[in-house]
């Protein structure tokens, strides 16, 4: 893997470890030599996880739409910083940049963006590994949900296993890396 997509917030939160998590996950990254491709801000956990890959001389990939960008709200210090002029511009770029996905902990814009890579890929769009860092077990009710989904019908286990989940920023990026894309169509019954 080259380059990895970083789905996150655009603020903290109230759990220190999420920011020393994306922290972390940037400075990884970088030290495996992974371009890390993000929403090009400046702010909360988006700012965290570029400065922890600036930190380790790594490359650092912004997609920001222009009005966001016109709020100051672009990082200087990055790589690169690609200006689009729609979020949905956005969201196709860093799918056009990446290898694989990785969430930290967000709100609507983050889980939007995860759960667009999952549909693509179930619907064989793309064959990228699609992992969350669960932070402090963040994510534990969705992961929860997404098993009730299988267990009412209404989500192939299969498809359920394209998410990968780990609290361990190496253990996450040692799945993705050997991750295998389901080779079932969504509506092939097999």
């Amino acid at each position: 893997m080259h380059n990895i997509t970083v789905f996150c917030g655009s603020s903290f939160g109230n759990d220190p470890e999420f920011e020393l998590h994306a922290k972390m996950l940037g400075e990884t990254l970088a030290e495996q030599n992974i371009t890390l491709v993000y929403g090009g801000a400046n702010v909360g956990l988006m700012g965290a996880i570029a400065n922890g890959a600036l930190s380790k001389k790594g490359k650092v990939i912004g997609v920001l739409p222009k009005f966001l960008a016109s709020k100051e709200l672009a990082h200087k210090g990055i790589s690169e910083l690609i200006l689009v002029e729609t979020m949905h511009e956005r969201k196709t770029k860093m799918n056009e940049l990446c290898d694989g996905v990785i969430a930290l902990p967000g709100g609507f814009g983050t889980l939007e963006e995860l759960f667009e890579m999952l549909t693509w890929g179930q619907l064989g769009l793309h064959k990228k590994p699609i992992g969350i860092l669960n932070v402090n077990g963040y994510y534990d009710d969705l992961v929860n949900l997404l098993n009730t989904m299988v267990e009412k019908g209404l989500l192939k286990s299969i498809n359920r296993q394209m998410l990968l989940v780990s609290d361990n920023v190496n253990e996450l990026i040692d799945k993705m890396k050997n991750y295998q894309a389901p080779e079932v169509g969504k509506w092939i019954n097999k």
